[in-house]
């Protein structure tokens, strides 16, 4: 399975973690690019930043050229989406935030969102409600800070905080907590040996649908 990962900031330490996320979940054949775009932000917090990332984005796959099963943008805006589509209908696009919020929902029951940023709680809290899983959504807690830093160490640099907070959502009666940010790629897994709850990996979670996905229409073309 050949897929493009595109970060929509412009982080490269964010794209590092994304790309360490996809490569542990990548299967024997697999080739994954990661890439993020050439402008915009470096992380998407506003809806002005939204628009030019959108835009970003979608430069970034018309600049890519080589052969693509499918492709993950991994922000929780799904940042591009719809115009992304629009300029490949050949091949399957997810977001992580439709993938994470879709596994929460199968899961079943209430659950919760973590991430390391107060400010990103609307937008996160938006996408919950946009999948259909408001009355689900037991709320979101995120690190006690105004300032995050750099978006490309916050797992090193909040991990306790962001361990203690999928605690407190198991304590609330969470069944499942989805980690929420592109930056938290890869989080779920490194919490997870000490997690009473299951947690949600949006990056992971959108290459396993897509797995599905891709391999759904080479048997439908095979037959």
């Amino acid at each position: 399975m050949q897929l493009l990962i595109i970060n929509p900031n412009t982080s490269k330490g964010v794209t590092a973690r994304i790309k360490q996320a996809a490569d542990v979940a990548a299967q024997p054949g697999d080739v994954f690019t990661t890439r993020y775009p050439t402008f915009g932000p470096e992380l998407i917090v506003t809806e002005a930043d939204a628009e030019t990332a959108s835009r970003a984005v979608l430069e970034t796959v018309k600049a890519y050229d080589a052969p693509c099963d499918g492709i993950v943008l991994a922000s929780f805006g799904d940042t591009g989406a719809e115009a992304v589509r629009a300029l490949r209908p050949d091949i399957p696009v997810i977001g992580i935030a439709t993938a994470a919020f879709s596994i929460a929902g199968a899961v079943g029951g209430n659950f919760g969102i973590v991430t390391f940023a107060s400010a990103l709680v609307p937008a996160l809290q938006a996408k919950a409600e946009e999948a259909g899983l408001g009355p689900r959504l037991l709320g979101t807690l995120a690190v006690d800070t105004s300032d995050f830093g750099d978006p490309g160490s916050v797992q090193d640099r909040f991990r306790e905080e962001l361990s203690q907070l999928c605690k407190q959502m198991h304590e609330r009666g969470a069944t499942c907590v989805v980690m929420g940010g592109g930056p938290l790629a890869g989080m779920a897994a490194k919490l997870a040996p000490t997690s009473p709850v299951p947690l949600i990996d949006g990056t992971k979670g959108a290459i396993n649908i897509l797995r599905t996905l891709v391999g759904d229409r080479k048997v439908e073309g095979a037959s």
